[in-house]
């Protein structure tokens, strides 16, 4: 595993270019470009080229592209959040 490689976390499906590559407390971790997070290489098995979406530098600072729809809900629930009346609940419970 080398920096450049194309490769796929086996438990999620993510697939990534290897941009770093270290090795801590005898195991290697390895950082994928689409997510920027480490990953346990021993999980970790060459993927085909054409499953490789390349990220560019505008998304991976807002976010991968996979996690827009995640933050347009968190956005959502937000908004809901604030529109709630506390009136309308009522107080139950042992007592």
């Amino acid at each position: 595993m080398m920096t450049g490689d194309i490769l796929k976390y086996t438990p999620t499906s993510t697939v990534g270019k290897v941009t770093d590559v270290r090795e801590r407390d005898g195991k290697v971790w390895v950082k994928l470009d689409f997510t920027g997070l480490y990953y346990d290489a021993e999980y970790l098995t060459v993927a085909d080229r054409s499953e490789y979406i390349e990220v560019s530098f505008k998304e991976r600072e807002k976010g991968t592209a996979g996690r827009e729809g995640a933050e347009a809900a968190l956005e959502e629930l937000r908004r809901t959040e604030e529109e709630v009346d506390i009136r309308r609940f009522t107080p139950s419970g042992g007592g």
